[in-house]
């Protein structure tokens, strides 16, 4: 076998989030971008705002619209920047109620790329860093598989991961390659380093390069939304600025720079470009379809509750919990909220156990989601412990049940610090929001790496 066919593929993801409706050369741009990619061979993932899409179609722009439908078609917020952004809004809901707000807020501009497009979008991305798990949940409801984006919120080995039902392109760290536009000096680095990570990546068996853009930033020096909605600002539509724009030089340099990169790239062994609808294809599915065994589950959690890596393939702790309890696992949500054990004894006998046990896979088949707690009469094991005590507890025939105490590592994954990672310039100054840091902990139970099923042949 020769080195090439050993090694696995490496997919580059180009995606451009395509926003900006203040100024019409944006429209330009994301034609140029369309066409050139067209020419080279290539296509590209569009994520398009739906006030964006609508404002094409006011204008005329079939042209762009064309131009863009030949590509892949995702979605990036009704709005992007108009408050309240995604996580404003979302910052002091649950779970439930914030899904239905996402959609009910978001859902408008999914219709109308639809209509005009002709396509359910392939994937989302959040505006800025304005980011929250809650849309998850509305994003399957409405048909969209994948979340593909780059923020500090979740991140897993900076390559693709299922979390929440979803695939993530996110969290990219060094596999996020995207040469200056403002500075060509810079792009032989880039270059250089595009073969560094391709060429760790092929050693590993296959990955993911993630590379985007914003069209508007081929024609104006600054962002249309930092113009017009910084600082939380709200700005009326008779008010709005229009963003410095780049002489024609300048935006051809920029067009220079990404057609190089993606000329490159394009002659690197094993490298590929996909979009995120591409992508979902390429990766196995969000729920294995074989069933952990219940003593390799019971031994990850008895030291640890996280997602399991196995010769059968990755499963996520919430497909390892429905295997303890005996279940043919479902796809899930994680718990809506976080509770904690109050038992006062550290045993439990063995019939209330059990009986808690069938009310915890009645919940799960009923709701389609975790229970926060496990009832034992009236006192309670959180999830976690629940699990962790099942698995202590694993192929014993005594009559009480040893209450074990989790460990929860799962949730390291996702990031403790609410300010930092929601820092943008349209949120509000010091805006935080631990919140949807600890909701998306409470969905870590759906966390795992995404496998890809095949290697270039």
């Amino acid at each position: 076998m020769s080195l090439a066919a050993a090694e696995g593929p490496v997919y580059v993801v180009l995606w451009f989030d395509t926003e900006d409706y203040i100024e019409p050369a944006s429209d330009d741009a994301a034609l140029r971008l369309a066409t050139d990619l067209t020419g080279l061979g290539v296509r590209a993932t569009f994520k398009v705002v739906g006030e964006k899409a609508r404002v094409l179609e006011q204008r005329g722009r079939t042209d762009v619209i064309r131009a863009l439908g030949r590509h892949d078609i995702g979605y990036h917020a009704e709005n992007h920047s108009i408050q309240p952004t995604p996580a404003v809004y979302l910052r002091d809901m649950g779970w439930l109620d914030g899904a239905a707000e996402f959609e009910r807020r978001e859902g408008r501009g999914v219709t109308d790329i639809q209509r005009i497009f002709g396509v359910t979008p392939s994937c989302y991305g959040q505006p800025g860093s304005s980011w929250g798990p809650q849309s998850y949940r509305a994003l399957l409801h409405m048909g969209i598989p994948m979340y593909l984006d780059e923020g500090s919120h979740v991140g897993l080995r900076a390559q693709p991961f299922w979390f929440g039902g979803l695939l993530h392109v996110f969290g990219m760290e060094r596999f996020l390659v995207r040469p200056e536009l403002d500075d060509d000096s810079k792009s032989r680095a880039t270059l250089d380093r595009f073969d560094q990570v391709a060429a760790e990546l092929r050693a590993k068996g296959g990955g993911v390069i993630s590379t985007y853009y914003h069209p508007t930033e081929f024609v104006t020096t600054e962002f249309w939304d930092a113009a017009n909605f910084a600082k939380g600002a709200s700005r009326e539509r008779a008010e709005w600025q229009k963003p410095k724009r780049r002489t024609a030089e300048e935006s051809e340099r920029c067009y220079r720079v990404l057609t190089a990169y993606v000329k490159h790239a394009l002659g690197v062994a094993g490298v590929k470009f996909v979009t995120a609808r591409e992508l979902m294809t390429l990766y196995t599915a969000p729920l294995n379809p074989k069933v952990a065994d219940r003593a390799l589950a019971a031994r990850q959690f008895r030291e640890r509750i996280t997602f399991l890596e196995t010769k059968d393939g990755v499963y996520s702790a919430a497909e390892l919990l429905q295997s303890l309890l005996g279940m043919k696992p479902i796809a899930v949500e994680g718990p809506v909220s976080r509770a904690e054990s109050n038992l006062r004894s550290g045993e439990i006998p063995k019939a209330m156990f059990d009986r808690a046990r069938m009310d915890t896979m009645n919940f799960i088949e009923r709701n389609g989601r975790l229970p926060a707690a496990v009832w034992m009469g009236s006192e309670r094991l959180s999830l976690a412990d629940f699990a962790a005590t099942m698995a202590a507890n694993e192929g014993s025939t005594a009559p009480y049940v040893t209450v074990q105490r989790a460990n929860l590592e799962m949730e390291k994954y996702i990031s403790d610090d609410p300010v930092k990672s929601f820092q943008w310039a349209i949120h509000p100054v010091g805006f935080s929001a631990p919140g949807l840091l600890e909701l998306a902990r409470l969905q870590a139970w759906t966390l795992k790496p995404a496998v890809l099923r095949d290697a270039l042949h």
